[in-house]
């Protein structure tokens, strides 16, 4: 059935009034544009209040469901097999909390028996956010990774920037799952290997910034910032409530679930995604506490991957390109940078290396609304990626983007996600409001789908909220399309 425009109008019209303020018109669930040129299949998405996973075919049916009894970490994936993996919320972690909390990977059977279960959650670090599979059948995660006040200072970060919870910073581990519990851990890079301060000579790791962008800076984050004014502050503690009444921050106290305002995050990097690509062996990660994404070589030993040489690349652990934020390793001014608090980069299918970023907007000077960006990157296939001596890291310009007609209809503040079809077309998942949308090269909306499910788990820290939230009980943190002759549907065909 073709949904009228008139319809998809007063859709976006319903998501204007409630991010641009005022009172929000409840916009109807489900599918509220299918028009000609929508890419074929199913839709799987995992509301973060709820502890279901849905595939929905293109008419808004429930095709298939998953009932895992456990909150979901962020996401889940269906596998060849007819199996989903998904993360997980670890709620009795011991130390950390913070949105995307996972510290499970769990693989449940179409038949929704749960196969196997991996659980790295304890004081020293905890899964989070996001997870790859490899073509080999290992699991790639995010981590962050316990660093006390003391041990921070002695490597060279200033002692006002860390507070007595930590510094935090992100890692990868690689898992070999062993069946039905449990797995072995094959590969691991961590952020702590890759550092550069020019605070102090008598620390580890004293250098220029600037001459050092393979590094990450240990004072980027803090470097020149200014105290927050009342207002800043007003808004991060709305922001750390709203979280919180998704459950998404995780932990049971209140208080721990989120930080104060003025008190430094531990949560450095934020990692919110990971993504590989099988033909050159990269991977790349997305900070939007940083502003940046950058792209590693997964070809090294864990041996290299502490260092500066090997793998294929010939880099070991090093950051091989980076983009979003210049001022981050001191290469421009703080007009120059691009991405803010940006979700979901990945790798684009095609001859050219390329990403696809959905750019959340947050902190945009010119106002708060969302694009997708899709960058063509300087890689040589013999050589690796290209950048003059001194000069920023390309790209200059963007090879495609999307935004709203009228941009503030389109806006999350956080999570979200965007991935290329088949057919050209952008599934997009607009997250704070549970909104699937597919988009042409022309920017056309062709489908489009209001998540009526999540909502039925409670978290007693958004009913104390002093404001109504913004963000949808509905919520999602990404989705993922199917296309009908995908293998994990064979289920679906046999019916």
């Amino acid at each position: 059935m073709l949904v009228p425009p008139m319809l998809a109008a007063y859709s976006c019209l319903a998501f204007a009034f409630a991010n641009g303020g005022g009172d929000p018109i409840e916009p109807k669930r489900g599918v509220v544009v299918r028009e000609a040129g929508a890419s074929e299949g199913y839709t799987l998405f995992s509301p973060l209040r709820s502890t279901k996973v849905f595939l929905v075919a293109r008419d808004g049916a429930v095709a298939h469901e998953w009932e895992t009894g456990v909150p979901t970490g962020a996401h889940a994936e269906l596998q060849p097999d007819g199996s989903i993996l998904r993360t997980a919320r670890d709620e009795d972690n011991p130390r950390f909390s913070g949105g995307g909390l996972g510290g499970k990977l769990q693989r449940f059977a179409w038949d929704g028996e749960l196969v196997w279960e991996f659980v790295l959650s304890d004081e020293r670090r905890v899964m989070h956010h996001d997870f790859e599979v490899l073509p080999n059948g290992n699991v790639l995660a995010i981590v962050w990774e316990y660093v006390s006040r003391e041990d921070a200072t002695a490597l060279g970060r200033p002692p006002q920037a860390t507070s007595e919870r930590g510094w935090w910073p992100d890692g990868l581990v690689e898992i070999r799952p062993t069946l039905p519990k449990g797995g072995e851990i094959v590969w691991e890079w961590r952020a702590q290997d890759h550092l550069i301060q020019d605070a102090d000579p008598k620390k580890p790791n004293y250098g220029d910034v600037t001459a050092h962008p393979e590094r990450f800076d240990l004072l980027g984050d803090v470097r020149d910032a200014p105290p927050l004014s009342a207002a800043e502050r007003a808004e991060r503690e709305a922001r750390e409530r709203e979280m919180a009444a998704l459950g998404y921050t995780g932990g049971k106290d209140d208080a721990k679930a989120s930080a104060k305002a003025d008190e430094p995050d531990p949560d450095w990097m934020h990692t919110n995604a990971v993504h590989y690509h099988a033909g050159y062996d990269l991977i790349v990660l997305s900070s939007p506490r940083l502003d940046e994404v950058w792209i590693l070589d997964h070809s090294t030993t864990t041996a290299e991957a502490k260092g500066s040489t090997g793998g294929r690349w010939k880099h070991g652990g090093d950051v091989l390109w980076r983009w979003g934020n210049p001022t981050n390793w001191g290469a421009g001014p703080k007009s120059a940078r691009r991405l803010f608090g940006q979700h979901d980069a990945r790798f684009v299918p095609g001859e050219k290396l390329a990403l696809s970023i959905f750019n959340n907007g947050y902190s945009r000077p010119e106002g708060k609304w969302s694009s997708i960006d899709e960058l063509e990157l300087p890689f040589d296939p013999a050589r690796g990626f290209v950048r003059e001596a001194g000069a920023d890291f390309g790209p200059k310009e963007l090879a495609w983007t999307y935004r709203a007609p009228e941009p503030t209809s389109f806006f999350s503040f956080f999570i979200s996600g965007a991935e290329r079809q088949a057919n050209g077309n952008t599934l997009i998942c607009s997250g704070a409001q549970g909104r699937f949308l597919e988009v042409t090269r022309a920017g056309e909306v062709v489908w489009e789908y209001l998540n009526p499910f999540g909502g039925e788990i409670e978290h007693s820290f958004g009913k104390a909220a002093a404001q109504p939230s913004k963000v949808d009980p509905n919520a999602v943190f990404r989705c993922a399309h199917y296309a009908p002759d995908h293998p994990g549907l064979a289920r679906l065909a046999a019916k």
